[in-house]
């Protein structure tokens, strides 16, 4: 079984120009011609082009990739594996970035008083008074974005590291719980979702429920929020709003 230019552009998602210039630089030539000299790819052409585009998606250039392909001896599974290996450790390096932008969102109303070294330990390159005009702007007027600001103000980075700590604990059991497949709205969850507000209160500002259902809704309509915990695990986001809203409830 073979198939057209224009069927293999549809099931790579790719354009037949692209595919004219893969074989005009001899990347991947059709295994077929029709009479005509019309182009057909056969199966074995379908596996090289799709090593040709996850090697195009870890950044290879077409030399390359070209070069990497006609290696002797190197089959599919050999650069399927290896493949493996370099994405594995794109999505660990991509683990951390989104790590350090959930601090950086949690922290865009912090004013933070530690030196570059400090700052770095803990946050890394990412720099959480980049979000302070959008803070501004959202909560400038409340009483409780002055609270957290005159809070963090004075905090070292014995505090920032511990605080770290704490986040990362209560969001760690809040992944267990989600995995396990414990209801949101069951006693284990809405203590979580507890130990999440007191954590806001500890550190930051005074929270009550009803400002606690706020922040549980925008961690599910803002993407940016939402993106931060559901890299710990997709779905959380969704998972922590219910958790909030239902220990917001059993308190009433």
């Amino acid at each position: 079984m073979s198939f057209s230019v224009g069927q293999v552009a549809r099931l790579a998602g790719i354009t037949v120009r692209t595919l004219h210039h893969y074989d005009e630089i001899g990347l991947l030539t059709p295994g077929e011609r029709t009479h005509a000299g019309y182009r057909r790819y056969t199966d074995a052409d379908l596996v090289r082009l799709q090593q040709i585009l996850l090697y195009r998606e870890l950044g290879f250039p077409l030399e390359e990739i070209a070069v990497i392909l006609d290696e002797p001896h190197a089959d599919e599974l050999t650069h399927l594996r290896r493949q493996h290996e370099l994405l594995t450790r794109r999505a660990q390096h991509l683990d951390t970035v989104i790590a350090a932008v959930e601090r950086a969102i949690q922290a865009h109303t912090m004013n933070i008083p530690l030196t570059p070294e400090e700052r770095f330990d803990i946050f890394g390159d990412f720099r959480p008074e980049d979000h302070d005009a959008e803070a501004e702007r959202r909560w400038g007027d409340s009483h409780l974005y002055a609270q957290s600001r005159r809070r963090v103000a004075g905090y070292t980075k014995a505090d920032w590291l511990e605080l770290k700590a704490e986040a990362a604990a209560i969001n760690d059991d809040l992944v267990a719980a989600y995995e396990a497949g414990l209801p949101a709205d069951g006693e284990p969850a809405m203590d979580l979702a507890e130990r999440h507000r007191g954590h806001i209160t500890r550190w930051f500002y005074d929270c009550d429920h009803d400002i606690h259902r706020c922040l549980g809704d925008l961690y599910v309509d803002d993407p940016r929020f939402t993106a931060a915990f559901d890299a710990l695990a997709p779905g959380l986001a969704g998972y922590l709003r219910q958790a909030i809203h239902a220990n917001a409830r059993r308190t009433t």
